[in-house]
Order: structure tokens, then sequence, then C-alpha cells
């Protein structure tokens, strides 16, 4: 029964064709609820113009709801600005780019107000946007594959298109030549359908778009041989004027960014310009449809259609650079009708023959084509829009005229350099092209490599596999390469010891002995596929990266699967799109006198005291530096460069941070960055300032799915190549009495070298600390960081434990206690120092417990990048402890080779 139910819901051909005339009916009541809500808003502005005057009235209007259309934007739906095609293209192109249905809500209710504002901008655009969202949201409902969600979403693109031009082909041709760009059997049937359907619909309901009298058009519509030459005129020049037309779109959006405003007072600066510029126009101005028709039909003057061409192209630029809802297909079709007109009638003048109307409308499948660079498209749209088949080779000649010209003046798509400004690069390959043949080894690899000497003793290696959670270890000489040994390898010779090497003792055999040699390896630039290859080819688990000689990663088949998840889940972790950089809007330098850097990221008031006072105590201890950055999140639309923030909490923040620094003489520096990622900021600020550790906040648990500290933290954690101190603060505690006799009545070791921070302003308490010691290469690294952090309590006990399962009798502490020796050797210490074995089924299992019955304060983790993440998905160390007590916890994760 699971099966059939599994195999029913599979994605499959009458299941994508019940989908698509589900978009395309939906879709097509969108576009006539847009043409209806703009119309009507639109008619009610021409009104109040009649009753009141106009130089008042439409610059108020635009304006008011101008605003009101962009604070929707803003505020619900930042995904809804500009004309929408842009983001459907790059969510089609396998970006991550939110579209759903509350982007087609807000898009839909938005469009309607900018356009009823007066605005020169179209709702064609906006309505395929809007069919694309509500196809992506209903694509949700079912378990279908990523391609075939992509597929219901260009039919959604595409119905949308249909309805808004009542013309279905035109839609079809869009998806193919503009958007998906796939002519597979699937990609057309269900665009077909969509389209279809969303036309008829659009015409049952009165959704056309231009509403032309087609007796009159066609009748006077007429091409002859010698008209030919003019044609291509008109086609030249709506070539060169469309590439004219789109860099201008590209200035005005770089002009409107250094005003440094919000998008709600762009677009109402747009709507009040426009009604300013309408109002100083004749009143035929005031109504694009009844002047678009006079256009067509040869009623307007040659001037006329000149101020009506200079005053569409301005304004046009002036409302779309601001970002408002709408779209450009319209004002392209009005300024290709206005330049025809001008060609068709000095054409008549000239010749005594010809046809304006032919002209005009030719100019508009023209300089369609020149703008939006589809001639294909362009010439069905206005062939479906008037039926006439005279204007088939006119249109062709114009169109491909203008396209030619345009692209050769301003190559590529305009669409591609809309997002090309929002920091998002579309590259060539097939949309869906997999991460196995886009992704390198480099891209994926685990960068810390943990590593076994080659002279090291059998009995050595084995602790070291039973201390992780690692099956495999590359094994290097002399920081080289030599070969690499497994779990089974180590097993397998451990049972044949006795036979193979003449009962020589474990500890006297070495790796070098047993190991692999001249292991299978890839370099950085190996595709996944070419590492997937060897892994299935030799029967492997991981491959070790060289460059050279030199062992730079190491990388498994659990880093390529989570890297195909990525890429078809459209995950930007992995698949790196080259977001925009952070931008310093604050910054304070002191005097470079440290030995290193400490960075101290501060965002939450509360916490942000305690943090940077567990630097001071790091930095003093260390003699480093302190950097302390405030990173500021602004929307994606939005350039960090440019966006203005206001930074006066931030800046009270930092300098509290100043007056501790300077208390106790250390230097500090501070920075304020704006950005669109907060780990990425981070990350820039690890390299740019050199930073050798990084002192984190944490909130101890996360919901978001497939992250284990969270978005920021696991991403710090596997790529900054820094030390990490991540802490978690525990909840207001007191101090309490040992329950344990055998610290109670130990004798300090050492003299009190707590440094004068008592007065720390706070009900944390960090008397009483608890370091588990369970081996591996981060546990000298708690180490040595406890002295520095010690300080900040009083009177402190220390007790390092080691986890054993209930059936070890004679626990082996070595680790501990060579721990201690450590701490006796760095520095003598006033605090109470002991070593006590822990017995539980589990290392999380005992520590909780263990922290739960004795009261510690403090728990102080060391653990590698793997070990933070890998391990705690097992639900073991140390993201279960952190999650399991109520205690401040204190994870380490050591620096990763450079």
């Amino acid at each position: 029964m699971n099966q059939r139910f599994r195999t029913w819901w599979q994605p499959r051909k009458g299941l994508a064709i019940a989908e698509a005339c589900v978009i395309g009916l939906v879709a097509a009541l969108s576009a006539v609820f847009l043409k209806v809500g703009s119309g009507w808003l639109g008619t009610w502005r021409v009104h109040t113009t009649h009753l009141l005057p106009a130089w008042l009235v439409l610059p108020t209007i635009g304006l008011v709801l101008g605003f009101v259309a962009g604070w929707l934007v803003d505020r619900l739906a930042p995904e809804a600005y500009g004309s929408g095609i842009p983001q459907v293209k790059a969510t089609l192109a396998n970006v991550p780019i939110k579209l759903s249905w509350r982007v087609a809500g807000i898009k839909l209710l938005s469009a309607i107000i900018s356009i009823g504002s007066g605005m020169t901008l179209g709702r064609q655009g906006p309505t395929v946007h809007v069919g694309a969202g509500l196809a992506a949201g209903m694509s949700r409902w079912v378990p279908t594959s990523p391609d075939h969600r992509r597929q219901m979403i260009a039919a959604g693109a595409g119905a949308g298109l249909a309805a808004a031009f009542n013309a279905p082909i035109a839609g079809v041709l869009f998806i193919v030549e503009e958007l998906l760009q796939d002519l597979s059997g699937l990609t057309l049937g269900t665009a077909i359908i969509a389209s279809f359907i969303g036309g008829v619909i659009s015409r049952l309901l009165g959704g056309g778009s231009l509403d032309l009298n087609l007796q009159l058009v066609q009748s006077s519509s007429q091409f002859s041989i010698p008209e030919i030459p003019f044609f291509v005129l008109l086609g030249i020049l709506a070539g060169l004027l469309g590439a004219l037309f789109n860099r201008g779109l590209i200035f005005s959006i770089k002009f409107y960014r250094k005003l440094h405003i919000s998008l709600p007072l762009r677009v109402a600066l747009a709507g009040f310009i426009s009604g300013v510029v309408v109002a100083m126009l004749p009143a035929s101005f005031r109504d694009n449809t009844g002047l678009r028709e006079s256009l067509i039909t040869g009623g307007a003057h040659p001037t006329v259609a000149a101020i009506a061409f200079a005053a569409q192209f301005i304004l046009t630029l002036i409302a779309f650079g601001s970002g408002a809802p709408g779209g450009l297909f319209a004002p392209s079709l009005i300024l290709g009708s206005c330049l025809g007109h001008i060609i068709g009638v000095s054409e008549l003048y000239i010749t005594g023959t010809g046809s304006p109307t032919t002209y005009a409308l030719a100019g508009m499948g023209g300089f369609f084509s020149a703008v939006s660079k589809v001639p294909i498209t362009a010439i069905v749209i206005v062939f479906e829009m008037t039926t006439d088949f005279n204007l088939v080779l006119p249109l062709m000649i114009v169109s491909v005229a203008a396209y030619l010209v345009a692209d050769k003046v301003v190559p590529g798509s305009l669409y591609e350099k809309l997002l090309e400004l929002k920091g998002i690069t579309l590259t060539k390959e097939a949309p869906m092209e997999g991460a196995l043949t886009k992704l390198t080894a480099k891209d994926v690899m685990q960068e810390r490599v943990e590593t076994l000497d080659a002279e090291m003793s059998l009995e050595e290696a084995m602790q070291s596999f039973a201390r992780s959670h690692h099956r495999g270890f590359p094994v290097v000489e002399d920081s080289k390469l030599v070969g690499i040994v497994t779990q089974s390898d180590l097993l397998k010779i451990r049972e044949s010891a006795k036979h193979t090497f003449h009962e020589r003792n474990l500890a006297d055999i070495f790796l070098k002995e047993i190991m692999t040699p001249v292991p299978m390896t890839v370099t950085p630039i190996h595709t996944l596929s070419n590492v997937l290859y060897l892994l299935d080819r030799y029967q492997i688990s991981r491959l070790p990266v060289l460059d050279g000689r030199k062992l730079i990663g190491i990388i498994t088949r659990a880093d390529i699967i989570r890297a195909e998840a990525d890429h078809l889940n459209c995950d930007n972790r992995t698949l790196k799109l080259r977001p925009e950089p952070s931008y310093i809007v604050y910054q304070t330098r002191s005097p470079s006198t440290g030995s290193g850097r400490l960075l101290v990221p501060v965002a939450n008031p509360e916490t942000a005291a305690i943090l940077l006072q567990m630097a001071v105590a790091i930095a003093r201890d260390r003699h480093y530096e302190i950097d302390c950055v405030q990173v500021m999140l602004i929307p994606r639309h939005s350039s960090p460069s440019e966006t203005q923030v206001r930074t006066a909490k931030s800046r009270r923040l930092l300098r509290q941070a100043e007056v501790l620094a300077k208390k106790w003489k250390i230097p500090l520096h501070t920075q304020i960055r704006v950005t669109h990622d907060v780990a990425q900021a981070i990350l820039e600020t690890i390299n740019e300032q050199h930073i050798d550790l990084i002192l984190m906040g944490w909130k101890g648990n996360t919901s978001t799915p497939g992250r284990i500290f969270g978005n920021v933290v696991d991403t710090i954690i596997r790529q900054a190549t820094c030390e990490v101190v991540l802490v978690k603060l525990g909840t207001t505690q007191h101090p309490t009495q040992s329950k344990n006799p055998a610290i109670a009545n130990s004798t300090p070791h050492g003299l009190n070298l707590s440094y004068p921070l008592t007065a720390l302003h706070t009900q944390h308490s960090f008397n009483r600390w608890l370091v588990p010691m369970a081996g591996g290469p981060n546990s000298p690294l708690a180490i040595k960081l406890l002295p520095a952090l010690i300080t900040l309590g009083n009177d402190t006990q220390i007790r390092l434990t080691q986890v054993f399962k209930p059936s070890e009798f004679k626990p082996d502490m070595s680790v501990s206690e060579q721990a201690i020796r450590h701490l006796m050797r760095r520095r003598k210490l006033s605090s109470t120092v002991v070593a006590i074995p822990v017995q539980a089924n589990s290392v999380a299992e005992g520590v909780i417990n263990l922290v739960k019955t004795e009261g510690y304060d403090v728990v102080v983790l060391g653990a590698s990048r793997e070990g933070l993440l890998q391990q705690a998905i097992q639900g073991n160390i140390p993201e279960a402890i952190a999650s399991g007590v109520e205690s401040t916890v204190i994870l380490v994760r050591g620096a990763m080779n450079k």
C-alpha cells in the first residue's frame, strides 16, 4: 500500500498536465484582476483631475500611492521589486531567490497601486512574476523534483504573459527564448497548456491588452517592396534607441542608489516626479491607452508622437529605476509605436505612399525586441494581438534589425544586467547542470585534516581511532602524504599481529609498516564527478586532496552528497554565488602592539558585556589585540555600499568595549559592517584583519533545518581559518558547595593569579569549572585557554574528567594527568584542580549528569571542526551537552591550516 502511494505521488506527465491547467487558470485570473484593478485606479486618477487642478492632484496621488506601493514591497516581500522577470529568470537558473504565494500576492497588489498612481510602467512584467510565484507556491503541494518545479514555474510565467497580451503562442516562446531555454517535451507541453488556458480565460473575462479596433487596423495595414529601406531604417533607430533606453535604465537604478533613501521614498519620489511631468503635458497624455490607440491608428500628429516618445522615455527611466513594481513591456510597445508613427508619417510625406499604422505596429515589435532581446517573441506578440498577416514581413524586418543593432551596441540580456546589479551572475551553462560537474574538490573538501604520523605505533593509532569518529586517516611524514590507514586495516592487523609480526608488541609496530602506501589522491581542480568515479572505482570512502605534494584537504562521499543536495535545493551554502561584499560604515583603530588578534562579534547588548570580559581575559593572557565588530543586516535587494543605516546604537555598544579595553590597556579596534550575510561579513573580517581567534556567543539551540548551531555559527565553524571559541551563556546561577569530597577537600595548586575583574555586573557564576578530556587535537586547546578564563571567577575549582564505559574497571586517566602537568608547568594556579573518572554509556550522558548533580558553572569542551558538526548530528558531544545543561558551555575549535 505504501509503495503504491509513493508511486502515485511521483511526478508524472498526468500530474504535470493537471498542474499546468490549474496554473494557467490562476495566472489568468490574476492577470485580469491586475488589469481591472490598475484600470479602475487609473480612471479614478484621471477623473480626479476634472474636479481639482491637475498640478495638485497628479503629483499628490503619485507621491502617496508610490509610497504605499514601495512600503508594501519593502516590508512584506522585498523580492517583489521591479518588473519581476529578472527574479523569475534567476529562480529558473537555480539561484536561491524567494518565489512564493506571498511574493505573488504583494507583487499583484503593489503593481496595481504603482501603475494606477500614474507611473509609466507596464503590468505584463508583474503578471509574469505573479504567475511564476503562484506556480511556485502550488508546486510545493506535492513532493515533486526540482526539475519539475522549475517547469511549473516557467509554465506559470508563460501563462501570465499569455493572459496579459492575449497571446498564448508568445507565452510559450518567451519561456523557450528567454526564461528556461528548454525544448524538452514536458516543458513544451506544460507551457503550451498553461499559456493556452491563460490566454483563453483572459479573453473570456475581458483581459485583452490593447483593446484595438482590429477592423480599422487591418484595413489600414499594408506593405510593399519599396518600403523595405524605411522599415530597415526603423529597425536601426529602434535598436539604437532601445540600447540607449537599456543604458538609461541601468543609470537610473545606480542614481537612485546614490541617494541613499529607502525603497518607499524612492518610489514615492518617482510617483511625484511622474505626476508633475504629466500635469505639465496635454490632457491626452494622462490616458496611456487612449494615447497608444491614437498613435497606432494614425490619428496623432508627428509632433505629438515625438513629445510622447520623449515623455514616455524619461518617465519610464524615472519610474523603473526607483524599484517600483512594474514592467517594461508596455512602455517598450508605446515607445515603439511613437517611433514607428514618426517614420511612417515621414515616409508618407516623402513618397506619398505607406501606412503610419503599419509602421507604428512594426515599431512596437522592433523596440520591444531591442529592449528585451527576444525578437521571435516580439514578432508573435504583435501578430497575435492584431491577427494581421500583412504585418508579418514588416515585423520580421524591423524586429530582427533592431535586435542585431541593440545587441551590437549593448550586448547581453537586460534582465541579466539587472541581476548583476544585485550581485547575481548567471552562468552560460545548462540551467540544471549538476553540482558533480560544476563544483571541484576544493569547493567541498574538508580543509582541516586530522593526520597520523608514519612513526606512530599501532597502539597509539588505535587510541586515536577510539577518540575520533573518523574511520580513516592520512599518514604523513615530514608534512608529506606517504600513505593512508583505515579502521578496518587496524582491525585486520590486530587480529593477525601475532602471525604477521612474529608476536611483536603492538607498541613496537609502526604505521609506516601497515599503511597503504602511495594512496589514490585527487587535485583541487578535480570535479566532483571525477572524485565520485574514483571513490566508486576503488571502493573507498575518502580521498586526500593534494596541491603538489602538500595535503590541503580530504573529501568523502558524505561531502559530495551534501554538495549535490545543496545544489538541488538551490542552497548557496555550496553554490558560491559571489554575493556582494560587506561594507564598513564606521571604524576606529588603535596602535598595533599585540602579538595576535582576537575578534569579538557583538550583537546582543545583554550578552556583549560578558563576552567582552572573556575577550579581555584571553587578550591579556596571550598579549593579543581585540577587534570588535558589529554587523548590520540589510535586505538582499539593497546594496551594502549604498544603503544608509543608523549606527548610533551600535556605536554605543562598541564604546562599552572601548572603555573596558582602555581600563586594561589592551589595543582595541572597532568597526560596523553592513551586509546581506552575517557569516560572510565575519569571515571577511577574519581574513582582512588576520584574526588568530574568534570569540562568539551562541543561544544554545537552533530551529534552522539542516543546521547544528545555526546558519552563522555553522558557517564560521566550517570556514574560519582561525581558532574558534563558542560560548553559550548559562541561566542565572549562584556558587554552590561541591557535593564531591574529593574536590572539596583538595588543596589549591599554587597562588591565585585572578585579575581584578570581579566587578562583572552580571549574575553569571564562573567559580566551578568542568573540563571533559576526550583526547584528540583540541583538548590541549581547551586546557591552554583555561588559565585566562578562570580569572573571571573567585576561588575557582577545576575538575578534569574522562568518561568511561561501565565495563571498564581500570580507567586510563593519563590524558587528564598530562593536562594537569601542563597547567602546572605553564603557571601556578590558586585554583583547585583534580582529575576524576566518570562511568556512563556515552560522553554526553556522563557530562550532563555530572553537571546536574555537581552543579558546575562552566563546561569547557575541545572539539574539531568535524567533531563540532558531525558528532552533533549523531547526538553526541558537544551540541548535545550544550543543549542539555543550563550552565555556561565553552566550545573550542583549533585553527585550520591556511
